[in-house]
């Protein structure tokens, strides 16, 4: 990286040392965070452009600020590679990322003390589906739905009596800890029953149905959000889509309703990955995204551990590490001396704090795009065991994080 940010080494050697260092990092450890990735240099050198320095206050045609012909043209650009690649009506690309993207649903679709119907955060769900620490759970009159203690998947006839008897104004779908697929038609026929509004947040899995390897809910929700980088590859930034109907409010409530001018650099760089995803590269990206999923977790499940619902459907794996006796603070903790990084994440029905949870989340997107393939998983899965079966050996776990850097050397970083 050095080469490239020359500028920032003479003007601030401290910062351009931090980023030095997080670069040999990313490079260095196997980077198992679901909601992380690697853009391509390409989003990257949009994100760093001179858009950087432009304020765009309104939308394409009705800004509030001269000087727009080029932020008009790339984010109509943004807009039309949104629409081709997702099939969607309308899209508005200026949330600044996906929880901005939920609020300015809530705001145009709600008002305060409305009933709405999620996901709940210990099953999968995310804070913005109505948890209770979020706005989404103190603003409005929030409900969540569990999963089947058995089979620790949703049970979509409980959702349907649920949502009869609350009878929520909207009903949200999607999740950021669920390795299944989610039936998005079922959840269509549920809120069309009981006539709420469908809010379906992709954020996780927005590249894998972009790439075709996961069912598409733009055709049956009233308003798709997502964020614009894990799996779909591009910036940190946000994006709503809907139908028709609904185009005017949401608008409205992103600008002027929650937000002043966009990030301009965000959404060239939003543009840019829209590009790459619509080529056949990304589709075979995001099937390999998948395979390396089932294949990681088989390879776990081999080693001894026990998986939530048993496997995985998409580009994620929840691991329980209650039969191992371990938390899942921990053993992130282990796996990070040992050079593998994960998040420690609750599962359902957790015994355990949320600040120590029993489970650890894997994602395989980063390490996909990486080059790794389905030998890769079964190696990475024996390095996991390896540091798990010495999660207080410091002199293991360092032996193990040298056979991770030479690992990762035959895997460059994009």
């Amino acid at each position: 990286m050095t080469e490239t940010l020359n500028a920032l080494k003479q003007a601030d050697p401290e910062v351009f040392e931090i980023l030095e260092a997080e670069d040999a990092r990313q490079h260095d450890t196997i980077r198992l965070i679901a909601s992380e990735n690697y853009t391509s240099r390409a989003v990257m050198e949009a994100t760093g452009s001179r858009l950087t320095n432009k304020y765009s206050e309104g939308y394409p045609g009705k800004r509030y600020y001269q000087g727009q012909a080029y932020t008009d043209r790339v984010e109509n650009l943004a807009i039309e590679r949104a629409r081709e690649l997702f099939g969607a009506d309308h899209v508005n690309i200026q949330p600044y990322s996906g929880s901005p993207a939920n609020l300015a649903v809530f705001y145009a679709m709600l008002e305060p003390g409305d009933k709405v119907l999620g996901m709940g955060l210990p099953f999968g769900g995310h804070l913005t589906h109505g948890w209770k620490v979020s706005f989404s759970g103190r603003f409005y009159d929030a409900h969540a739905y569990a999963v089947d203690e058995t089979t620790e998947t949703i049970d979509y006839d409980a959702v349907a009596r649920q949502a009869r008897e609350i009878r929520p104004k909207m009903l949200i779908c999607g999740a950021s800890a669920y390795p299944r697929t989610i039936d998005f038609e079922r959840f269509a026929e549920i809120a069309r029953e009981v006539d709420a509004i469908l809010l379906a947040d992709i954020a996780h899995i927005s590249g894998l149905v972009a790439g075709g390897v996961h069912p598409s809910p733009v055709p049956v929700a009233d308003i798709v959000t997502t964020t614009t980088h894990k799996t779909l590859r591009g910036p940190r930034s946000g994006m709503i889509m809907c139908t028709s109907e609904h185009a005017s409010a949401i608008d409205r409530a992103i600008f002027p309703g929650l937000q002043g001018g966009p990030h301009m650099n965000q959404i060239a760089a939003a543009a840019v990955a829209f590009g790459e995803a619509l080529t056949p590269d990304f589709k075979h990206y995001a099937q390999q995204v998948v395979d390396n999923a089932r294949v990681l977790a088989d390879a776990l499940q081999s080693q001894g551990l026990r998986l939530v619902t048993g496997g995985t459907d998409n580009h994620l794996v929840l691991v329980d590490l209650t039969p191992r006796g371990l938390g899942g603070r921990a053993a992130a903790i282990a796996l990070e001396k040992a050079g593998v990084v994960v998040n420690s994440n609750s599962i359902p029905f957790d015994k355990r704090k949320p600040f120590d949870p029993s489970g650890i989340r894997i994602g395989t997107a980063a390490i996909t795009t990486r080059g790794m393939g389905e030998d890769a998983m079964r190696q990475i899965a024996d390095f996991m065991a390896r540091a798990l079966d010495n999660i207080d050996n410091d002199d293991t776990l360092s032996g193990i994080r040298s056979d991770v850097e030479a690992f990762c050397r035959d895997f460059p970083i994009p």
